[in-house]
């Protein structure tokens, strides 16, 4: 059997490129994306894509055996672009051949096919970015690429280790999470491998799924047959949903729950598909996506392919069963785990597979039809079936990844759950199965949202829901109120204050943490001065290392230490100051003493290389490295101690080191941090100076360090051997030489300043320091900036605007930071006449900007500028429209409201649009409106040939709109106008269909928040055409529904939903949904007393809307419908 071949090639993809990243920090604190928080903060966003396609080369790593050939792309996030199966010359994922992204991530552009590896979110900050990575060939013949990441925002790093074996159908994914923080976070890992769909593909579920739920478990169907509304869609009838022919609109469900390790799809047409398996203890997480097989899907797969077609995802959770369902990660965990991809054959609905086999067994009328599947060669495998406890079969066969062994049981008077299937080869069950025995599946409640504070009984439960709110990183939600509500009940209550004393640390509010912390250990200690639980203890420590008081730290840590569950890392922070101080002995017994308890923590580990070195213990430093290195090669501290022992930077271990962290700032200020936690700043500038990026952390980082070691004293050991590697890197990166560290700490200050601010976005707790001492040392113009950044990122807004102000009144011609004061003061001050100076100042400092422009706009919005005068403003910066879609939408939808309703069709008709997720239906309203108001003036002049042109197109959308129509709409505005043309030239019968048609669809009002909400003024052409077949009862009902929802939901308190997926919002400035939800009544109490006539009353609650909402879109149109007497 020959080995498996791994080589890295360039190759080239037609792609669409993707717009500049966005230069101005983008705070979103409040955006709900997958069901969870949507913030992006520090990484910037791209808001754009291109419509030209140009041949890209991108560096690809291919991966191949005797079976499959596989591609992956570390330049994509280290996605596999193809895994293809070479026995029957099929792609068992989807394989899209061109980079075709789509403003569907959580940063901007997201691609479809292959298979993308999601965490610690979904969909994963950098899936469109470069990840580290490296090639192994294996002892036992297997080759290997592992990817590596660290997410920016939290601080968690991913290993993911892509093999193939000789000999083996099947691609390994072994998956290493690892939080390298010292405080605990959260994750999820979703593997979304896409899969080709048509009218022959099905979703292979195991046996057991009688149920599935949406995101949050909001919502739940049965499965496969669906019996009820889901999704907005009636499939009461009973419909079978693992069929993509059968969904029409966009759907994601996820398993309930399974004892089974597997999930599938396949395609009935040609004969193959897809198998995911993995241990369903650590990987319960079985999920389906897709856009639908509408008109509305369809457009989504114009979007992201060229040719390829559509495709659904078979989500894979490791650790999660749902999105979002966030596991915890404690400080220095590790969780590992495992799970494959294969291709299948000839099985069609799987019922059970393995990592070494699949099988199939169906029955009907008294005969057993069995198919199994292996995915490597056995040329003595057994098959055993047996009926009513009796085995009838016994049969030994080769079996392999093809040659698919099939044959027919006569099995009659027997039921099916009697019947059970095994294969065996070489002493172990490669699979088996026995059919579930029928039931009647209870299906299980939807989760509930959480109660407000004060409607919850118990402490415990506001101290869980708060934990809960933390843990599924709600976007809405804060666990402040919970905590506080709790806290003012009983301000000792010791869970309570422990966690709330940690999310004020989380914010960099490390003084007042303090207090809460100790407030908890005050009932802890009050009669046992050794609690059962000792993390406040551990959480104390580093609050206080934070703040600098080391001395208290140690004597905190060594508390937590008498616990066992906090030994691991106290002891870990017991050897950092050890080593700080230079008891470098001392350090290392408490070292050993954290790795006892975690062999893995791959701090510890690189901690203890570096004091084997520092003790001269050459040798077992080496060992160490290289033990290191052997378990995580992307320990790049590990990877410099390697260097500094064999001392040649210009070496080959040198370069391998420099071209595995790819020059990318974040890599080397993490590993320098972690020297720095030691106290060994001359290794850590050392470092820092090998990175060639003109990044002003960097240099920021390089001052601060200098300092640190001049206070360390000008004598001392760590100095004294920090200056040698600083020289090293100094010879090989040409960098001058400083004999006087206040000079080079002025220089490298002045040089931070200098440098470009756009895309630093500072969010590292220890960059806090770093800023502090920048500013103290006279750096008043960027480093407040950046640390203002950083504070409104954690919540902290107030020393935000106390920092920013700073930093405008140092360097007034910087725009950025007057934008971001316009942020902080109509958001946070409630200061809007502030806000708008300062945004305009920023778009004076810089009109070349879209973003600013944007956001000008909607502060303008915001404080009820007219239609006409925000058209205006658009007008004169016409060349910043193409920019953004998001700009060049509202542009038009301005168009329209000032009544230049040609100009905006003709407009819409000469862009290509890129829709974003959950900002559906903006541009299709626009593109309806248009038509139907030009229908609305062509009735008016009696042109009705002319109107019913115009209403016919409106039924359709164009391409270049980028989207679909959705199941489910019923166009009753436009079936009602085009019954009015109808009428007009005397097609009466034709008319009245058209009318009927348009009293379709729901008549209950709800409010509108999501683009597939019905339009509350489609209640009232239901009611309007029900008067135009003379059904007056049927019309009167509808619109007194509208009037009495508005007058019984008036004074309602909104805010957004709980479950909320998604939203359209642009989310610059805070939006009051309780005051839009009385405007929205208002407006809904207008359409009602239009449709019955009295149009006084109507016109005045249409006025009322406005005064609440200025930019009301609908209200504004039917205020000039009434002045037209358009249809009413």
């Amino acid at each position: 059997m020959n080995n498996a071949k791994i080589w890295a090639e360039k190759v080239v993809i037609p792609t669409y490129e993707i717009g500049q990243a966005e230069k101005n920090p983008i705070f979103l604190d409040k955006r709900v994306y997958q069901g969870s928080t949507g913030k992006v903060y520090p990484y910037p966003t791209i808001e754009k894509v291109s419509d030209e396609k140009v041949d890209k080369e991108y560096e690809a790593v291919f991966l191949e055996n005797e079976y499959l050939k596989v591609m992956v792309l570390p330049s994509l996030g280290g996605r596999i672009q193809r895994a293809y199966d070479k026995t029957n010359n099929y792609d068992f994922v989807y394989y899209n051949q061109v980079i075709k992204p789509a403003l569907v991530g959580l940063t901007g552009p997201w691609i479809s096919g292959g298979i993308e590896f999601n965490w610690p979110q979904h969909h994963r900050p950098t899936t469109f970015l470069p990840v580290d990575y490296v090639l192994r060939e294996n002892t036992d013949g297997s080759v290997s690429v592992l990817l590596h990441d660290v997410d920016q925002m939290y601080g968690t790093k991913g290993i993911a280790r892509i093999s193939l074996y000789p000999g083996k159908a099947y691609i390994e994914i072994s998956g290493q999470l690892y939080n390298r923080t010292s405080m605990p976070q959260t994750f999820l890992w979703w593997a979304n491998p896409a899969v080709p769909v048509n009218e022959n593909t099905q979703s292979v579920f195991p046996p057991d799924v009688h149920a599935v739920m949406d995101h949050g478990k909001r919502d739940v169907s049965r499965f496969p047959i669906a019996t009820g509304v889901y999704y907005k869609q009636d499939y009461s009838e009973g419909v079978d949903i693992s069929r993509y022919k059968n969904i029409p609109v966009p759907t994601s469900y996820m398993a309930e729950k399974s004892k089974y390790d597997f999930v599938g799809g396949y395609d009935y047409g040609v004969g193959a598909g897809i198998l995911h398996v993995a241990d369903h203890h650590i990987s319960p997480g079985k999920k389906q996506w897709t856009w639908g097989c509408g008109d509305f899907g369809k457009a989504w797969d114009r979007n992201l392919t060229d040719e390829d077609g559509p495709y659904v995802e078979l989500m894979t959770g490791v650790f999660t069963d749902n999105q979002p369902d966030f596991t915890w990660l404690k400080p220095f965990e590790e969780k590992v785990f495992c799970q494959y991809f294969m291709p299948y054959k000839a099985l069609g609905q799987v019922k059970n597979a393995t990592r070494q086999a699949a099988a199939a067994l169906s029955y009907e009328e008294g005969v057993a039809a069995v198919k199994v599947y292996a995915t490597s060669a056995y040329e003595n495998a057994t098959v055993k079936f047996w009926a009513a406890g009796q085995m009838i079969l016994e049969e030994t066969v080769s079996i392999s990844p093809v040659a698919v062994y099939e044959t027919q049981v006569d099995c009659r008077g027997v039921k099916e759950e009697e019947l059970r299937l095994a294969v065996y080869a070489g002493g172990e069950c490669l699979v088996e199965y026995q059919p579930e025995a029928p039931v009647i599946a209870k299906l299980p409640e939807p989760a509930r949202a959480a109660r407000e504070p004060a409607g919850i009984q118990t402490n415990e439960e506001l101290y869980l829901t708060g934990q809960h709110i933390e843990q599924y990183r709600h976007a809405t939600y804060l666990p402040d109120p919970y905590y506080l509500e709790g806290l003012k009940r009983d301000p000792g209550d010791i869970r309570i204050n422990n966690a709330y004393g940690l999310l004020l640390m989380r914010r960099g509010r490390f003084e007042e943490s303090q207090q809460y912390l100790e407030k908890a250990l005050e009932r802890l200690t009050e009669r046992n001065p050794n609690p059962y639980h000792s993390e406040t203890y551990y959480l104390l420590g580093l609050c206080l290392l934070y703040q600098g008081k080391d001395e208290e730290a140690y004597d905190a840590f060594y508390k937590a230490s008498w616990s066992s569950e906090q030994q691991e890392k106290s002891f870990y922070y017991l050897a950092a100051i050890d080593a700080r101080r230079g008891c470098l002995e001392q350090a290392r017994g408490h070292i050993e003493r954290a790795l006892v308890k975690n062999a893995h923590n791959v701090k510890a580990r690189g901690l203890k290389a570096y004091l084997l070195r520092r003790l001269g213990r050459t040798r077992e430093a080496l060992a160490q490295v290289q033990d290191n290195l052997a378990l995580d090669p992307f320990d790049f501290v590990s990877g410099w101690e390697r260097i500094l022992l064999e001392g040649d930077p210009e070496g080959g271990k040198g370069q391998e080191l420099d071209a595995l962290m790819r020059d990318f700032q974040e890599n080397y200020l993490m590993t320098a941090r972690d020297y720095a936690e030691w106290g060994a700043y001359g290794e850590a500038i050392a470092l820092l100076e090998c990175c060639t990026r003109n990044w002003p952390m960097l240099a920021y980082y390089k001052a601060y360090y200098l300092w640190q070691q001049e206070v360390a004293g000008k004598c001392s050991p760590e100095k004294e051997s920090g200056r040698k590697e600083r020289d090293c890197a100094k010879e090989k990166t040409g960098d001058m030489e400083m004999t006087d560290a206040g000079e080079a700490i002025e220089i490298l200050l002045e040089e931070a300043e200098k440098m470009a601010p756009d895309y630093c976005f500072p969010n590292k707790l220890e960059d806090i320091a770093v800023l502090r001492y920048a500013i103290g040392r006279g750096c008043h113009a960027k480093a407040p900036y950046y640390l203002g950044n950083l504070y409104y990122d954690k919540l902290q807004w107030q020393e935000s605007v106390r920092l920013w102000e700073l930093s405008a009144r140092t360097d007034p011609r910087f725009p950025t930071v007057h934008r971001n004061l316009a942020l902080a003061y109509y958001n946070k001050c409630k200061e809007p006449e502030n806000a708008s100076w300062e945004l305009e100042t920023a778009f004076l400092l810089d009109p070349s900007d879209v973003r600013i422009f944007l956001e000008l706009d909607q502060l303008h919005k915001k404080l009820g500028w007219s239609f006409e005068k925000r058209l205006e403003d658009y007008e004169a910066h016409r060349e910043l429209l193409e920019g953004r879609d998001d700009l060049y939408i509202e542009y038009i939808t301005l168009v329209n409201l000032t009544g230049n309703h040609e100009k905006a069709y003709d407009c819409i008709m000469c862009h290509k649009f890129h829709p974003w997720e959950g900002g559906e239906g903006k541009i299709t309203t626009q593109y309806t409106l248009a038509l139907l108001s030009m229908a609305q003036k062509a009735l008016g002049e009696q042109d009705y040939g002319k109107a019913e042109e115009l209403l016919r197109k409106a039924f359709v959308y164009p391409e270049n709109l980028g989207e679909g129509k959705l199941e489910g709409t019923k166009d009753n505005h436009l079936y009602y106008h085009l019954g009015l043309a109808l009428e007009g030239q005397g097609r009466r019968e034709e008319a009245r269909e058209c009318f009927a048609s348009a009293t379709l669809g729901t008549d209950e009002p709800a409010g509108a928040m999501y683009y597939n909400d019905q339009p509350a003024d489609m209640i009232l052409y239901q009611g309007l055409s029900y008067l135009k077949l003379g059904k007056v009862r049927e019309a009167r009902a509808r619109f007194y529904r509208l009037i009495d929802y508005g007058e019984q939901h008036l004074e309602d308190e909104v805010k957004i939903p709980y479950f909320a997926v998604s939203l359209p919002e642009f989310l610059i400035f805070d939006e009051d949904y309780t005051l839009r939800n009385r405007s929205h009544c208002y407006y809904l109490c207008a359409l009602g007393n239009l449709g019955l006539g009295n149009r006084e009353k109507a016109a005045g609650y249409l006025e009322q809307a406005l005064e609440i909402e200025p930019s009301h879109l609908m209200c504004r149109m039917y205020l000039r419908q009434m002045a037209l007497s358009c249809g009413f």
